[in-house]
């Protein structure tokens, strides 16, 4: 199963779904900043999940709502992270 391919994202969706909080996961994701891009990963408890609304879009219409799933994690030194789930995260419980 690729990274990206239908499969995966809904395999990662029926994930989040599921998810409560206390649950140990492990977020893997792409960054990509200009033309260089890695994988990442994230280890974590869930403190919480949502869907996010956001205007992360130039010159969307003002009533066009873009929502995100986020995850926010507690790390094992205490820290809160928040991963925003996208067609390239792959969730893996613990």
């Amino acid at each position: 199963m690729s990274v990206g391919s239908s499969v995966a994202i809904r395999e990662t969706q029926r994930v989040f779904d599921e998810l409560r909080p206390g649950d140990r996961i492990e977020v893997e994701h792409a960054v990509t900043v200009g033309a260089r891009q890695w994988s990442t990963i994230t280890c974590g408890r869930v403190y919480r999940t949502e869907r996010r609304r956001h205007g992360l879009h130039f010159q969307r219409n003002f009533d066009d709502r873009v929502y995100s799933d986020v995850i926010l994690l507690e790390t094992p030194d205490g820290e809160l992270t928040d991963v925003m789930l996208d067609e390239f995260t792959v969730i893996r419980r613990r």
